[in-house]
């Protein structure tokens, strides 16, 4: 017994190298597009004529690359809105977003606000909450709200714990809830 025990952490002790570079190549950034790169490594180029030459290329190939919608470039409003539109759905892990929606950094979205569109409840008693942006929420607590929701009236919707939300209608107390649509 004792045998396969050392055989066991012998083999853990050869794999945890490995293991580990596989772990760090994960948390690694995206790798940038050669074209991109190329571009990159025009600036290298110490002739004035050859720097231009190699500047023009890789800009002519970038607008190719963009024309053909192999290469989409975006500036960080444009990422911080897609954020913002994306609030509560649960998706992978999107590098163009900057990472997971779990993910904190400065452009983390902590709290959306919107205006509620219809309301519903289902059979359960629970509120569905459709938004003029075209955003749903469903209730996921048993709270009660004292006012049923009505079109026009103000959401706020923050991000908890543990990728909870809670929602308030109209300044009413929160009601946990899940995003849909």
């Amino acid at each position: 017994m004792t045998r396969r025990l050392f055989l066991f952490l012998l083999s853990l002790l050869v794999a945890a190298p490995a293991l580990a570079a596989q772990e760090r190549g994960r948390d690694a950034p995206p790798a940038r597009p050669e074209s991109f790169e190329a571009l990159i490594r025009c600036r290298a180029i110490t002739e004035d004529a050859a720097r231009l030459a190699c500047f023009d290329q890789s800009v002519a190939a970038l607008q190719s690359a963009q024309e053909r919608r192999e290469l989409v470039v975006v500036d960080r409003q444009q990422v911080r809105e897609g954020r913002r539109r994306l609030f509560g759905l649960a998706l992978p892990r999107l590098p163009i977003f900057g990472g997971g929606d779990d993910e904190e950094d400065e452009d983390t979205i902590r709290t959306v606000e919107g205006v509620v569109a219809s309301a519903s409840q289902d059979g359960l008693g629970h509120w569905i909450v459709a938004l003029q942006d075209g955003a749903v929420w469903t209730q996921i607590d048993n709270n009660t709200l004292a006012l049923r929701p009505r079109p026009g009236q103000r959401v706020v919707i923050n991000r908890g714990a543990m990728g909870s939300f809670m929602m308030r209608v109209n300044n009413q107390p929160g009601l946990r809830v899940r995003r849909s649509r």
